[in-house]
């Protein structure tokens, strides 16, 4: 058996995915990608939950990364992660887009499941260890940490919004999630917003003052910036220049009738993702005759998630009748204006997907960030597609020569679309160059390296041009 950790990751989820009884491979995503380098380097360890309910293991070593299971029974699965976290924080943090579900059995479930987290985290780390917590679902822990072992340096990072005071005040228990996150000594958020909005609600809630982005609690400080998270641009960049990307990319666009203009939507089948708004707007465009059927084609990949709520079952019966009202109305044989596909792809077919994509839409209705915005950048090395994106996506703060739309305002994203499949191939090529330098400057890397720089030194984060 392996000892104690100098660096500890904690998210609710392991790095891995199940491919076999006992094999697993690595997850896709920002991440893991990210982190995977840095535990290599410090010989660290990652805990969190298989994915799998009612299960129960043994640490385990996987890819150069020591893994430290977390068990959830089918309960704590329905109360903690379907529950609070999903039912609960979820909507409320993404502008109450869906009305949260406020219950004290949810509530204790999550404070009970937070607590195993904290408890195997101050197990697993060496004196002085660096410990970075990840994501709404573990809001709690880095307190109960904390008081296990104050000797660690705590480190936190919101992946999705931060709401502001209007929404926070909902929360029935909105101090103990305050207080649980000033457990940290690095409290990181996607947008400046995010930070500004923790920093006022612990003023104005628990009386605590802020110099700046800086909290003094006794002996010890609390920042709260944003770190703004990426993609590995040079990975996706060498990806799609193989041969055998750019040949699917072509395939793609014959499978769909070689159209002048393919529009591409890439989305967990999610409510704050504005799916539904995007294909209302491309379906008047068809209907205004502003657009013809053999035109353009709208791709719009829905990848399934959390089935089993309600939600989300209500939301995609929605989706698929819109997109059949629309096909039915415009298509014709053997070919329809939208092409929708609820599945999941791999990282090649989804680069060639952007390879083939005139126009990626990306029009959440809010969104922590939005990587499938950096990641369509990163794949054009070609200086060609545009980028319509939400301006309520942390993304729209950085990628500033993006076709920028109010995703509530249909109209106008009407004329958005249009004026992007209409660019000149000057213009695209203006644009995209511009969006290229920023991902490749602020990648994936940069991103982790920045935060536990800011962590680890407790100087405030280099700013950003």
């Amino acid at each position: 058996m392996r000892g104690t950790s100098s660096f500890l990751i904690v998210a609710n989820r392991l790095p891995v995915d199940r491919v076999g009884e006992n094999e697993w491979r690595r997850s896709p995503g920002g991440l893991v990608t990210a982190i995977a380098p840095v535990m290599q380097r410090r010989d660290g360890a990652w805990l969190g939950w298989t994915g799998a309910a009612g299960e129960e293991l043994k640490p385990f070593d996987h890819d150069g990364m020591h893994l430290i299971p977390i068990p959830l029974s089918q309960l704590e699965v329905e109360l903690y992660y379907e529950g609070f976290s999903n039912a609960t924080l979820w909507p409320l943090y993404h502008d109450v887009v869906a009305t949260p579900v406020y219950s004290r059995v949810l509530w204790d479930a999550y404070r009970a499941v937070n607590d195993r987290f904290a408890r195997a985290a101050a197990d697993a780390a060496a004196p002085g260890a660096v410990v970075w917590v990840q994501d709404y679902q573990l809001q709690l822990v880095p307190a109960m940490l904390r008081k296990l072992r104050p000797d660690l340096k705590i480190g936190f990072f919101l992946h999705i919004p931060f709401p502001p005071g209007e929404l926070f005040y909902q929360l029935p228990w909105r101090n103990e999630i305050l207080e649980g996150l000033l457990g940290a000594d690095l409290v990181g958020f996607q947008r400046p917003g995010g930070a500004a909005n923790f920093l006022r609600l612990c003023r104005r809630l628990l009386g605590v003052q802020h110099l700046r982005n800086a909290i003094q609690l006794g002996d010890r400080t609390v920042r709260a910036e944003s770190f703004p998270i990426s993609v590995d641009f040079g990975e996706l960049d060498q990806l799609v220049r193989e041969p055998r990307i750019q040949q699917r990319a072509k395939e793609i666009r014959a499978e769909l009738g070689d159209p002048e203009h393919v529009l591409l939507g890439v989305d967990r089948l999610d409510y704050t993702k504005g799916i539904g708004q995007r294909l209302k707007a491309f379906g008047e465009l068809l209907d205004d005759g502003a657009i013809k059927p053999d035109e353009a084609v709208f791709v719009q990949v829905a990848t399934p998630t959390r089935e089993r709520v309600a939600e989300y079952i209500r939301l995609r019966n929605d989706i698929e009748l819109r997109v059949g009202r629309i096909n039915g109305e415009h298509g014709v044989l053997g070919r329809m204006p939208i092409s929708y596909l609820h599945q999941s792809y791999n990282k090649e077919e989804l680069a060639a997907l952007y390879c083939a994509a005139d126009v990626m839409v990306v029009t959440p209705l809010r969104d922590g960030m939005n990587l499938v915005a950096k990641e369509y950048v990163a794949c054009r090395h070609d200086l060609r597609g545009a980028l319509v994106l939400s301006e309520f996506a942390g993304a729209a703060d950085e990628l500033r020569q993006s076709y920028m739309v109010n995703p509530y305002d249909i109209a106008g994203m009407k004329r958005v679309m249009l004026a992007a499949m209409r660019a000149t191939p000057h213009e695209l090529a203006r644009r995209m160059r511009s969006l290229r330098r920023r991902v490749a400057t602020y990648d994936v890397d940069r991103w982790a390296s920045d935060f536990l720089a800011a962590l680890e030194s407790g100087e405030p984060a280099a700013p950003r041009e």
